[in-house]
């Protein structure tokens, strides 16, 4: 099947359709211009050619009143006049000019008269090539005054007006589409070198940019957005490379314990204690199932860019009562009413991972408080973190030295993930001394 013409121009470049409609849109344009021009030129002419006529007529009029009119009638310019009586004779008349046939018939000279309008009349009947233009004025005593003339140059120079402009408008048509396509060309350049530079970015150079043209337009401000984009790309990557890296090295530890135990156990069987090597294997797997939750979590963060899987009004302090329930050792100083609007399980988890952090390191004492503006504390008596450290507790796999942060059972994505869901909430968290202890305070802005 054939493709249609909208088709085929659809596979047109950009630049040869810009040429086109630019091409076309100056041929309807001069075409416009020209017809008007030659009709107002014609008109203009046609114009100046009646006024002086009619002047030739008033005058001749004013001196047949005047009872000074000679015969025969001269004129300077080639006019020629006719002096009508009230019978219909003629009783004067220029130089040539036919003493017996008028110029316009009566009914014509009636109709001219009414509209004060001149008429066309064939010169071939008074030996004048071309035809005629034909005044009308009326004197006294019913006389009428007839003048003609010739606008045989008059059409003439309107044909090579005419000429000129059919041959001289194609040319300037055909510089202007030449003129815009290397224009068209020039201005299209840095999209080409975008597409240059994009087809040179492969996974061997991700850190490249698309050249950023020096003008202010509207390519600049694509190479601009595509730079930013290239930017958020190779952040995006570099990030989940460092997922895995850190991912691949927390499972190792689990792996390679539950190896170790079952390889002593399989190697050993006559002298294994079997629950003792069942309960170390449960453990490691406990770990490892924790680690691919926390690690399910940060993908669906990542996945979902910072926006919320669901949002709709949660009751903040049913969420905190129903996760300070399953801590024994947690006791709730204040839980005043609030409602946000977000994911209830989301924020259920962020209090959990708080709860566990706090639980795993207290001395004795873990307390919770909510408060009606939004602000939620897990505080407890535990060693507490250097000051210097409490913002890079919140990057993924980052775990102390000391005795607070090398814990057995995290892998240092809890307060990671914590920061993340707060932030999709719209909401801060940051660490604070708890004198004695820490205190993990979360800001969410209450629902209006």
């Amino acid at each position: 099947m054939a493709d249609s013409p909208l088709a085929r121009w659809r596979r047109r470049s950009l630049r040869f359709r810009l040429t086109a409609l630019a091409a076309v849109a100056l041929v309807l344009a001069f075409g416009v211009s020209a017809s008007t021009l030659m009709m107002v030129l014609g008109r203009s002419l046609m114009d100046t050619v009646d006024e002086t006529t009619r002047q030739h007529a008033q005058a001749v009029r004013a001196q047949a009143d005047s009872g000074t009119l000679t015969d025969p009638i001269t004129t300077q310019d080639g006019t020629i006049v006719q002096v009508i009586a009230a019978n219909g004779r003629i009783t004067h008349g220029t130089y040539g000019a036919d003493r017996l046939v008028p110029l316009l018939p009566a009914h014509d000279r009636r109709r001219a008269q009414s509209h004060e309008n001149a008429r066309f009349r064939d010169g071939e009947p008074y030996g004048i090539p071309g035809p005629l233009r034909v005044v009308v004025v009326s004197g006294d005593d019913g006389i009428t005054v007839l003048a003609a003339r010739p606008v045989a140059e008059i059409e003439k120079s309107l044909i090579v007006a005419g000429r000129v402009l059919f041959v001289g408008t194609p040319l300037l048509v055909a510089f202007l589409a030449g003129a815009s396509w290397l224009i068209i060309g020039r201005t299209l350049r840095p999209i080409a070198a975008l597409r240059k530079g994009a087809a040179e970015i492969t996974h061997t150079a991700r850190s490249r940019r698309l050249p950023v043209p020096e003008a202010r337009d509207e390519v600049h401000s694509l190479a601009v957005t595509l730079n930013d984009m290239l930017a958020r790309l190779e952040g995006a990557e570099s990030r989940q490379r460092a997922l895995v890296s850190d991912a691949a090295h927390e499972l190792r530890s689990p792996l390679a314990s539950i190896r170790l135990q079952l390889e002593v156990a399989l190697g050993h069987p006559e002298g294994q204690d079997w629950r003792e090597t069942a309960e170390g294997v449960l453990e490691d797997t406990l770990r490892l199932s924790r680690l691919a939750e926390d690690l399910l979590a940060l993908a669906r963060l990542d996945e979902r860019g910072g926006r919320l899987a669901r949002n709709e009004p949660v009751n903040l302090e049913e969420v905190v009562r129903q996760v300070v329930e399953r801590y024994g050792e947690a006791r709730l100083t204040a839980c005043e009413p609030v409602v946000v609007r977000g994911d209830a399980l989301d924020l259920s988890r962020v209090l959990t991972n708080l709860m566990d952090n706090a639980v795993r390191h207290a001395t004795g004492k873990v307390e919770v408080a909510l408060r009606a503006d939004g602000e939620l504390t897990v505080s407890d008596d535990g060693p507490g973190i250097p000051e210097q450290d409490r913002e890079r507790v919140f990057n993924r796999f980052t775990r102390l030295d000391d005795g607070r942060g090398r814990d057995e059972g995290g892998a240092g994505l809890g307060l990671a993930i914590v920061r993340e869901t707060v932030r999709a909430h719209g909401g801060t968290v940051h660490l604070e001394d708890a004198a004695p202890g820490l205190r993990a305070v979360v800001r969410l802005p209450p629902a209006a």
